[in-house]
């Protein structure tokens, strides 16, 4: 009798070998290919958006050899910006960020302005990943010619606030946007970031959850120029307005950010487009009043000296983690602050006498006991 023969649809067959995980610990730092430093500008002086988003991943780069054609591309872009209204928003995650951003974008669009967005994507401790969803939140505007949305990983930075945001301003600018949001995780200490390089600092606050006085902290509100308690429609019309009275009553109690500016507190829906016209108006208003009086460029001038004090410290970082000595160092010494036998101060000061090249790295610091 014969042998049945093997069906050969029922055969294993080596497949395509398996993709790699998709949230790899920082498989790729820079662009997958680098342009001379004039067609990254003149794209952006042209418009183009695709190369105005390789210039930008071009200075979130890591790389070393990315720096310096980032700086120059940065350098070249500087005398063509500074044009825009820069406006960060802020507000605790749920309170409608991106839904108001993009109602805003796309009233400044119809009136034919171009707006960029700058979404601060937080990145996670343990793996560096980010989700980059903002531009599913914001379809409408994501579509629009006019708009463009750059959705970027936090990398770690302080408080939420990508180390490279104000550069990446400079660029947007460089492209003619008008109109550039500065959209924060709503977490931490990133408000204070945000505000050290926007012209407007926008709070949002929301109705009904809790006791609204108590849920933000004093500093954040000190900085803001204006409020406006989200999602004013339907049953939460109410609350709203409740809400709105609370805080413009607890808006008297602190100083004016700036002289002869009342902090308003509006509401808004921005799913029905209600509030959106008296909240550009605000933006204007705080234009005149701020360019009338000379403290729109004066603090422009502080926010560029504020810059530069943070790229030294940026750059003196990275010089000193980047140091062959220091790296071939700091594991062994991690180690013995982890078990407990070398504080983290003296620790932190062999280091740092080791890397300006002072005497014997295990001898305590000056005013230690031996």
């Amino acid at each position: 009798m014969d042998e049945p023969r093997e069906d050969p649809t029922l055969q294993v067959r080596p497949g395509a070998e398996a993709p790699p995980s998709i949230n790899p610990v920082r498989t790729r730092t820079g662009p997958r290919r680098l342009f001379p430093v004039a067609a990254y500008v003149d794209g952006i002086r042209s418009a183009d958006r695709v190369m105005l988003g390789r210039a930008i991943t071009l200075i979130e780069s890591e790389r070393e050899d990315h720096q310096k054609p980032a700086q120059e591309v940065i350098e070249r872009c500087l005398p063509h910006a500074g044009r825009s209204m820069r406006i960060g928003i802020t507000g605790v995650p749920g309170v409608g960020k991106s839904t108001l951003i993009e109602a805003l974008g796309s009233h400044y669009t119809g009136l034919g302005k171009k707006v960029a967005v700058l979404a601060i994507d937080p990145s996670s401790a343990r793996s560096r990943g980010s989700i980059l969803g903002d531009k599913t939140r914001m379809p409408r505007l994501s579509a629009d010619p006019a708009a463009f949305i750059r959705p970027s990983p936090t990398g770690g930075s302080l408080g939420g606030v990508a180390r490279k945001t104000r550069e990446t301003i400079v660029l947007c600018e460089a492209a003619g946007y008008e109109v550039i949001f500065v959209e924060t995780v709503g977490v931490g200490q990133s408000e204070t970031a945000v505000h050290s390089m926007v012209d407007f600092f926008l709070l949002l606050v929301l109705a009904g959850a809790g006791d609204e006085l108590q849920g933000i902290k004093r500093g954040i509100i000190e900085m803001a120029d204006a409020l406006v308690v989200t999602k004013a429609d339907g049953g939460n019309r109410q609350a709203a307005r409740l809400a709105q009275q609370r805080y413009t009553s607890a808006l008297h109690l602190f100083p004016p950010p700036l002289p002869g500016w009342e902090v308003p507190v509006l509401t808004c829906s921005a799913l029905e487009a209600d509030g959106i016209l008296e909240l550009v108006n605000t933006f204007d208003a705080y234009a005149r009043h701020t360019r009338g009086n000379g403290v729109w460029e004066d603090k422009r001038r502080r926010q560029a000296l504020h810059w530069f004090h943070q790229t030294i410290e940026a750059q003196l970082r990275e010089q000193f983690y980047g140091s062959p000595e220091i790296r071939a160092r700091l594991p062994g010494l991690e180690a013995q602050v982890l078990a407990g036998t070398l504080s983290p101060f003296v620790a932190g000061q062999q280091l740092l006498r080791r890397y300006h090249g002072g005497g014997d790295d295990t001898a305590l610091p000056r005013g230690e006991d031996a």
